[in-house]
């Protein structure tokens, strides 16, 4: 079972893992960024999510050996490897176990402690998708309306929607394993997953994924990280302040 994944450039491999719910196409556009200066970018679907394949496992554990597997079938090594949000945690977890694979980490608003149960409402909503009876994707936002108000947040989902036939919409997400398993989402790193190389942080100014009181437990797990913040930005930093970020990871890689 390989991971999907879409590779733009040529040059230095630098892997993007996204986060819950999304896939590689949200990466797309600074993908196309990253490979106009000198890296071949592996835009990364994660199982369960994309066009990846579907398993009843899921933790941080089983897609950090997947990313590994991945690694190994295109023969990649040193390499630049940034995850946003649960990709941040599957990330996170590579550079511990396989340190010498990796030249530079970039984690994007999430910290490496323990998360409290948060999506309810998202897998409420898309849970409430009954694919019989939307026939338009703008019928499938005016179910998610009713559970999400805010229309950045329902566009991110609906990019899930597909077609599975003229006639029918489908999801590309596991649906079911991932209600099943959501608190896996939220755990913390083991005390012992300690990467020591060059490490960078990037939160949100206005997200409470990376709070000032994390600082000191980033710094236990990662003894050579910097933190950045993008102000004005919310948990989808690189979407919202895309130029800033771009430039904030490009002076780190540089």
């Amino acid at each position: 079972m390989k991971l999907h994944s879409q590779i733009i450039g040529e040059g230095t491999p630098f892997v993007i893992l996204h986060g819950f719910l999304g896939m590689s196409d949200n990466w797309k556009t600074l993908g196309n960024q990253f490979a106009e200066n000198g890296y071949q970018v592996h835009l990364v679907d994660q199982r369960n999510h994309g066009r990846s394949f579907h398993s009843d496992e899921f933790s941080y554990e089983v897609m950090a050996e997947d990313l590994k597997k991945y690694c190994d079938d295109k023969g990649l090594d040193d390499i630049v490897l940034l995850g946003h949000s649960m990709g941040g945690k599957t990330a996170m977890q590579f550079a511990a176990k396989y340190a010498a694979m990796i030249s530079k980490l970039i984690v994007v608003d999430i910290a490496p402690k323990y998360y409290p149960l948060h999506h309810q409402d998202i897998l409420k909503a898309l849970s409430s998708l009954d694919f019989s009876e939307i026939e338009t994707r703008g019928q499938a936002e005016e179910v998610l309306a009713q559970y999400i108000k805010n229309r950045g947040v329902r566009l991110f989902l609906m990019k899930n929607l597909y077609r599975k036939s003229k006639s029918e919409f489908g999801l590309r997400i596991n649906l079911p394993i991932l209600k099943e398993t959501v608190e896996n989402i939220g755990v913390g790193l083991e005390d012992d997953v300690v990467y020591n190389g060059d490490t960078l942080f990037i939160a949100g100014g206005n997200s409470n994924y990376i709070e000032a009181m994390d600082g000191p437990l980033i710094k236990y797990h990662f003894p050579n990280a910097r933190i950045e913040t993008i102000e004005g930005a919310g948990h989808w930093v690189h979407a919202e302040k895309q130029e800033i970020f771009f430039k904030t990871c490009m002076a780190f890689l540089k």
